[in-house]
């Protein structure tokens, strides 16, 4: 259970961290209102992760999902600029992530 908790944290970091962005500091409220769901479901998910997975595996595959699917939507949506190499970076780091699944 914890890692099913623990991916879908870090799902919800990358709604935030996309969120965040959107908000431009905190000025539209919606983009705030989810920033602010998200962050504390984030977190909350992470803490009860924590609690049976070892803290740097944890906090790991947290990190590299979100900041993997961050980049992935921004790249999607033409917020950000694509290329092969990005590309790979992000597939190395989804790598990681399931190496570290698997090596637990």
């Amino acid at each position: 259970m914890a890692w099913i908790v623990l991916v879908i944290s870090g799902v919800l970091e990358a709604v935030w961290a996309t969120a965040l962005g959107k908000s431009e500091g905190f000025t539209r409220l919606t983009p705030s209102l989810v920033f602010g769901a998200g962050l504390l479901l984030s977190m909350a998910g992470l803490a009860y992760a924590m609690r049976t997975l070892p803290t740097g595996t944890s906090y790991a595959i947290w990190v590299g999902i979100g900041a993997s699917l961050t980049v992935a939507y921004a790249m999607a949506t033409g917020s950000e600029s694509t290329s092969i190499v990005k590309i790979l970076l992000i597939v190395g780091i989804v790598g990681c992530v399931i190496g570290l699944k698997v090596l637990h």
